[in-house]
């Protein structure tokens, strides 16, 4: 994983340079100002006098002293211990902390730690009682400074109140930031403008280093304002793909940037002290990033996931940095879910959903009975309730998985001592045992479980993790039986492949969108996490705490502690119920019909639909290079429809200029014009057989045409308004209307010579509360979608002619609709120039693009989408990328139809200019 990567880096070059400080040597909340070269000078004037090299570093609650010898320990003094702070050689037998005229820093205290003697990372030795340390500094005349500074900062350190503290210091820390700004000079070109300056910290995990922020046109730059732990943080804008708005310290001041599409750990993560800093430096790299890479959103990653190109692993890693969890904020690390329960076996048996956690439920209810005795208390508990006494992510929680790896981060949050060797991350069984049956331990797992690297597994630094009650000391996690390796020995690179197995196993991927819900989703707050049992602390939740209205300094800094140390819920991504993915026992063919699905079934036909298959992918995939082969111009209006014969010779249009014409495609010639009335036709169709074209006009009738007897063979009066749209499956008509319905007619069309009329029967009206203007039915037509005038999608179950979802999706017309081809999703396109992809199952928008200009009409394969624009241009749409692939230059006005034949290699558009365009698809 990215933060092991990253350990190891960072402990590479601490070797590398033999610096042994790092900011985790310092308390919780506190800032690292300045560092002197100086000498520690013991048993001054004595015969046994020693001087011992290194340097000396200023922070807001201590004093370090770094020697240059690693066979020394690092020297840590809490300034709040210090008795006395002066130059060394005043009487300061009145004035214990006045100022004197002696060249070197004197510090009298009562207690100091010992850190990493010889370089060994192990709790911090304690050594107490008044003793005194001289410090020589290299620079005499910063003495005095120094001195000043110590003075003022153990001012703060001793005033009672933390809430006082906390401003006081805060006061220094700004002073000092006002006195200085980010240094020109380490700009990479002379040419660079700068766009914007401001205060910030730099955020890893557990500590914040103040500097300054500059951007100019090229370059994103952090100066920290102690130097360390290098003068400047360059990331060129170029190399950014990702960029995230942060929640820190439960306000809007964090800002993460990632210069990797898939990596967890980000280049760099900042704090600013004002929203609006944060903002407008969003503002311009977002700015920036538009011209280049397309923003991702839950519902584009959502989209992804479910078709399959995003494995489970992937999109939880998405949804983790959506959600404000970042490996820089261990109060928020992405968290992932347990999800096998079987750690006893000697195999691990990926067939049986025994193997598996129930995914519906959060960890807190998977004992029955302890989930009893956790809700007995919650009805007795006073407001605000809450169901578990601890989270499911917390820093101590990922420290504990990690401690073999990340010892000082465990040191920096418990005040340089390990926990306790029995409560330590000993066994997988024994935490899984412990997360099932144990009073208040309720957390789930990181990424880490899921990756590739084994070392938070195995103590390969020889730590001294303390020894347990049964004598054994603690070293490598022991796994469960099933991971082994070829030699039946335990091997973890087994248990983690077994780990990412079972995570992208049918079950998990049939069952994740469950645990999405109650973590990122529906279930997470309110009256549905309630009956999901899955109710926490109110202070871990976004917006459960209102900061601003807070008054007292104390109780804000107290309740930051705990807020922070505690853990905290994910921002709610989703507020309806998650899409289950679709897997492959799941998916359906495209345009499958019953003739189609006999025709399958038959060995004998089956190389034949695969070729077709493959026909209609090789097409899509070649989408954007069509080209134009012909174009005709035989209407006076804009084309409304367009209806192919199935040789592909005829080509029927209608039009507002009121007449449905007939093409020839081979002679390229107009066979046919038919006008039924004086009012423009909206679309056509071309009913089975292809011996009758049926009309919808805006005089709200719909008109059906013989070709062999060439003329009107009927009308069906249906509607109080104009018909928009119509649809025609299985000897049944579908009509939608601005008169507010759709109507479904049964009809058997009139085949034979003698018989002049159909036959129509009403069996359903879809009603709506405002104009109708276009539906489509799914390739089983038991499913229809229908988009209104006031930009809402409905989609409708045919089986029962009832409302299932109803999306107010646009904020203008609804210009097109269709299903995709597992009818799995509906796409809209809408004036607002949107496009929309809903999930079918769910009603959940789950998908939104926005283009320039509105896309009247479309077809698309699930996955990509040729849309005719507003513009008069064809635009190619990746969906799963979230970008325009491609933008072909076509008609000189709107494009308002498009028809594709089955093969998806030809394709006919018409559009306002009244011309029609024959495109073919080039290999």
């Amino acid at each position: 994983m990215a933060f092991i990567r990253k350990q190891r880096r960072e402990r590479q070059l601490q070797l590398y340079s033999k610096e042994r400080f790092s900011l985790l040597l310092l308390n919780l909340e506190e800032y690292y100002f300045e560092q002197h070269t100086a000498t520690h000078v013991q048993q001054r004037g004595g015969q046994d006098e020693r001087k011992i090299r290194g340097s000396l570093k200023i922070c807001s609650k201590s004093v370090i002293f770094e020697p240059d010898a690693i066979s020394q320990p690092i020297i840590k003094i809490p300034l709040r211990d210090c008795i006395k702070i002066g130059k060394h050689g005043e009487n300061g037998a009145n004035r214990p902390f006045a100022k004197a005229n002696s060249g070197s820093i004197s510090l009298i205290f009562n207690q100091v730690y010992f850190i990493k003697e010889h370089n060994i990372v192990a709790p911090y030795k304690i050594e107490r009682g008044t003793m005194e340390y001289v410090f020589e500094l290299d620079v005499s005349g910063k003495v005095e400074d120094v001195v000043e500074t110590l003075l003022q900062l153990h001012r703060a350190s001793c005033l009672d109140k933390l809430g006082d503290q906390t401003a006081m210091i805060t006061a220094i820390l700004q002073s000092r930031l006002a006195r200085t700004s980010f240094d020109k000079n380490r700009f990479q070109s002379v040419s660079e403008k700068i766009h914007m300056e401001c205060k910030a910290e730099m955020v890893t995990p557990l500590v914040t280093n103040p500097g300054h922020v500059c951007i100019t046109d090229t370059n994103l730059y952090f100066q920290p304002l102690n130097g360390y732990p290098k003068p400047v943080v360059q990331i060129t804008l170029q190399d950014v793909r990702r960029i995230y708005k942060r929640r820190h310290g439960l306000m809007p001041l964090g800002l993460e940037v990632f210069c990797t599409e898939d990596d967890l750990c980000s280049d760099i993560y900042l704090k600013f002290y004002e929203p609006q800093d944060r903002d407008d430096l969003y503002f311009y790299i977002a700015t920036y990033l538009e011209h280049h890479i397309a923003e991702h959103t839950a519902e584009s990653y959502m989209l992804q996931w479910q078709r399959g190109h995003l494995s489970n692993y992937q999109y939880l890693l998405h949804l983790n940095n959506l959600a404000d969890r970042s490996c820089n904020d261990l109060s928020q690390y992405p968290v992932f879910p347990w999800v096998i329960s079987d750690y006893c076996s000697s195999e691990l048996d990926l067939s049986n959903p025994g193997t598996f956690r129930d995914l519906s439920k959060p960890v807190g209810a998977l004992n029955k009975e302890r989930l009893e005795r956790l809700l007995t208390r919650y009805q007795e508990m006073p407001e605000p309730r809450f169901m578990y006494g601890s989270h499911y992510s917390s820093p101590g929680y990922v420290l504990f998985y990690l401690v073999r790896i990340a010892p000082e981060y465990m040191l920096c949050l418990q005040n340089g001592r390990f926990d306790n060797a029995d409560r330590m991350f000993n066994s997988i069984a024994e935490t899984w045992k412990n997360c099932l049956d144990g009073a208040t331990d309720f957390k789930e797992l990181i990424p880490e479980f899921y990756g590739d690297d084994v070392s938070f597994l195995i103590n390969s630094l020889k730590l001294d993790l303390g020894k347990r009650q049964g004598g054994q000391m603690v070293d490598d996690v022991e796994l469960p039986p099933w991971a082994s390796s070829k030699c039946h020995l335990k091997c973890p690179q087994d248990f983690l492949q077994k780990s990412k197995d079972a995570l992208e196993s049918s079950y998990v991927s049939e069952h994740l969108h469950e645990w999405i819900d109650l973590v990122f989703g529906y279930k997470q707050k309110g009256s549905d996490a309630v009956e999901a049992n899955n109710v926490f602390h109110p202070l871990t939740y976004e917006g459960g705490v209102d900061f601003n209205s807070i008054e007292d300094p104390d109780e804000k800094v107290a309740m930051l502690t705990q807020i922070l140390e505690f853990g905290q819920t994910p921002k709610q991504l989703f507020v309806t119920p998650h899409p289950r993915r679709i897997t492959p026992k799941f998916k359906t063919s495209p345009h499958t019909s019953s003739y189609n699905a006999s025709i399958a079934d038959s060995p004998g036909e089956e190389s034949f639909e695969d070729l077709t298959e493959e026909s209609k992918t090789l097409a899509w995939n070649n989408i954007t290079k069509l080209q134009l082969h012909d174009q005709h111009k035989i209407h006076k209006e804009a084309v409304t429809g367009i209806a192919v014969s199935c040789n592909g010779s005829s080509v029927f249009t209608t039009s507002q200029d009121s007449t449905l014409k007939m093409f020839s495609k081979e002679s390229k010639m107009l066979q046919r014009s038919i006008s039924f009335s004086n009012m423009a036709l909206s679309s056509c169709l071309l009913l089975p057989g292809d011996t009758t074209v049926i009309s919808s006009s805006w005089d709200n009738n719909v008109y059906f045409y013989s070709i062999a007897f060439g003329r009107c063979q009927d009308t069906l009066m249906g509607h109080d308004d104009a018909v928009s749209k119509i649809c025609w499956h299985d000897n049944r008509l579908y009509s939608a209307s601005w008169d507010s319905t759709v109507k479904v007619w049964s009809g058997v069309p009139a085949e034979m010579p003698g018989t002049k009329k159909h036959q129509f029967d009403l069996l359903a009206e879809l009603e709506h509360d405002v104009s109708v203007d276009t539906i489509s039915l799914n390739a089983a037509s038991t499913l229809l979608v229908s988009g209104t005038k006031e930009g809402t999608v409905n989609i409708w179950d045919l089986t029962t002619a009832t409302l299932l979802h109803q999306i107010p999706c646009h904020s203008g017309t609804v210009c097109d609709t269709a299903f995709s081809p597992g009818s799995r999703h509906v796409l809209s396109t809408g004036a607002d120039g949107c496009l929309n992809v809903i999930d079918v199952q769910t009603g959940m928008l789950i998908s939104s693009m926005t283009s320039d200009k509105p896309q009247r009409c479309f077809i698309w394969d699930g996955n990509n989408v040729l849309s005719g624009s507003q513009s008069g241009e064809l635009l190619v749409w990746d969906l799963l990328g979230a970008k325009i692939s491609e933008r072909i230059r076509g008609h000189t006005g709107a494009v308002t139809c498009m028809w594709m034949n089955e093969q998806c290699s030809s394709v006919i558009t018409g559009g306002e200019d009244r011309q029609l365009l024959f495109w073919k698809v080039q290999y």
